[in-house]
């Protein structure tokens, strides 16, 4: 809800909205083993068809829209349109080697995406953000630290390896749901790069929107913007006088 807490106003009045925390974020957890993506979104999909949701739009940020991704490719029937921020989908293995990160190794990245230590907080943001963060106190890192990334240490360091290993964009099934893609201009956690490599998978499914003067962390840096560009795309094709008569007011998921 720390991300999402400053958009669950704007959609409700026509969005029923589902937040749900994903495995080994927040409270949800699991005993099983699996720690891909593709488990992800299955526990995703038993999760909204417990609530009774049949057709939904889906929303997902970095690794949520790896899930949302996975989401829409394994349920097309249940996935109508597709909203992908700054998400890596399209990223392989040897992408490090061949210089597209600013690592070289998962363990390198896992140091300051999981971090331990206000030190490593610090590289974290210079890596997210593009405009310069406020100094922080280092007792209010430390308690964003102990709250944030210290529980599930282990299983999200697995699901991070799960994201990465022997991955192929030949191995990435093409969704044909209207995509909207939403990239940072100067994202250096997954480059630009990324996000176009994803439009041209996608092809005429796919529409790119790059945000100017921000980095991956769009959502903290310029929300209007990022705000704008999902109104545009779910919110108002709903207010057309042909839907507004087929929907009589009801809301979407």
């Amino acid at each position: 809800m720390w991300q999402w807490n400053d958009f669950i106003s704007s959609f409700l009045a026509r969005f029923n909205v589902y937040v749900p925390d994903l495995l080994f974020f927040g409270e949800s957890y699991t005993t099983r083993p699996e720690r891909t993506e593709q488990f992800q979104a299955q526990c995703i999909a038993g999760v909204l068809e417990a609530q009774g949701v049949r057709k939904l739009n889906v929303v997902g940020l970095s690794y949520g829209g790896f899930v949302a991704y996975s989401l829409a490719a394994q349920f097309p029937e249940m996935v109508e349109k597709l909203v992908l921020c700054f998400a890596g989908v399209c990223m392989e293995e040897k992408d490090m080697e061949d210089g597209t990160f600013p690592v070289k190794s998962v363990d390198e990245a896992l140091s300051f995406l999981i971090p331990q230590t206000p030190e490593k907080m610090k590289e974290m943001f210079e890596v997210v953000f593009y405009k310069p963060v406020t100094r922080m106190p280092t007792c209010i890192m430390q308690d964003f630290i102990d709250v944030l990334w210290k529980e599930y240490l282990q299983e999200r360091t697995e699901l991070v390896n799960a994201l990465c290993k022997d991955r192929k964009m030949s191995n990435l099934p093409k969704i044909t749901q209207r995509t909207l893609i939403i990239w940072g201009e100067y994202d250096k956690l997954f480059p630009l790069e990324l996000g176009h490599r994803l439009k041209r998978h996608l092809d005429e499914n796919g529409q790119l929107v790059v945000v100017k003067d921000c980095g991956h962390a769009i959502i903290k840096e310029n929300p209007k913007e990022m705000y704008k560009h999902i109104k545009a795309f779910l919110v108002d094709p709903l207010l057309s006088p042909k839907k507004v008569n087929q929907t009589s007011g009801q809301k979407v998921d």
